[in-house]
């Protein structure tokens, strides 16, 4: 599989099929990783990826900080994610794209679309992230890792994320940068030796910013209401992705699907399907 330098990040990427361009950021929280579209959870279940690639171009890839794709440290946002999207579509030579996302990869498309209306041909959001126990979550994972950095320092978050395999899910004393810290020496050098007080302001500005409401995070709602992009909405039914966001997403957003079908009832018979006659459709 290829890599690309997009926003300055070190990709990891693979297309898979022909036809329309379909960019698509994974889900997994923060293990985003294109192998999560058939790995995990639901998206195990209804295997787009089996029917998606028979009519559309879709471009996989590791979202930053996360799989073999590299990291930066930073206080990211949600327009980050973004950047790395456009400068993949933009080395290679595609102009629009339809956006699709699962989970947490659902805020990149909502912030994608209000950053480049002109080159968002739809919007999918499959099981969107969002609801006051998803936020609440959120800011613990942070506070733990932060609480470890303060008693043990960075040079400590480097060998406990070196001693073991675990996401910032499994394991949030690790932080957002696990990843990035196993898969270069060279950045876990940097890492370890960055300002501790620096860094903690960094991370604070960072969740406090990409996780900042009780329902779907990724773009203002007076943004979302100015687009015209058509937009499917697919919802989850759990605390990290309650159905109350994805009503949210379809409130906000005009040319909207909502695909009110249970969450037992989405299956490989019928959610691909959708998906596809929501795309050629466009």
């Amino acid at each position: 599989m290829p890599f690309i330098e997009s926003d300055g990040i070190q990709t990891h990427y693979k297309i898979i099929g022909s036809g329309p361009a379909v960019l698509m950021f994974a889900p997994g929280g923060f293990d985003a990783r294109m192998e999560q579209w058939t790995n995990l959870g639901v998206y195990k279940k209804i295997k787009l990826l089996d029917h998606l690639p028979k009519k559309f171009k879709c471009i996989l890839f590791d979202r930053r900080e996360n799989g073999r794709s590299g990291g930066r440290v930073e206080r990211i946002q949600w327009i980050h994610f973004v950047r790395q999207g456009v400068g993949l579509l933009d080395s290679l030579d595609i102009e629009k794209a339809h956006i699709v996302g699962g989970c947490m990869g659902c805020s990149p498309v909502l912030a994608f679309g209000v950053q480049h209306p002109e080159r968002t041909l739809s919007m999918t959001h499959y099981w969107p992230v969002g609801g006051p126990k998803y936020r609440i979550s959120s800011h613990q994972r942070f506070a733990r890792h932060l609480s470890f950095v303060e008693e043990n320092g960075l040079e400590s978050v480097v060998s406990l994320v070196k001693s073991h395999e675990k996401n910032f899910s499994g394991d949030p004393r690790g932080g957002p940068w696990g990843q990035p810290i196993r898969n270069s020496e060279e950045f876990a050098r940097y890492y370890s030796r960055l300002n501790n007080e620096e860094y903690r302001l960094t991370v604070t500005a960072m969740y406090r910013g990409l996780f900042d409401r009780d329902t779907a995070p990724g773009a203002d709602p007076e943004e979302l209401m100015q687009l015209a992009t058509p937009s499917l909405i697919v919802p989850g039914d759990d605390p990290f992705h309650a159905t109350s966001a994805a009503r949210y997403l379809h409130e906000c957003l005009n040319n909207s699907n909502y695909w009110d079908q249970p969450v037992a009832a989405q299956t490989e018979e019928n959610a691909p399907h959708r998906l596809l006659k929501f795309l050629e459709e466009i």
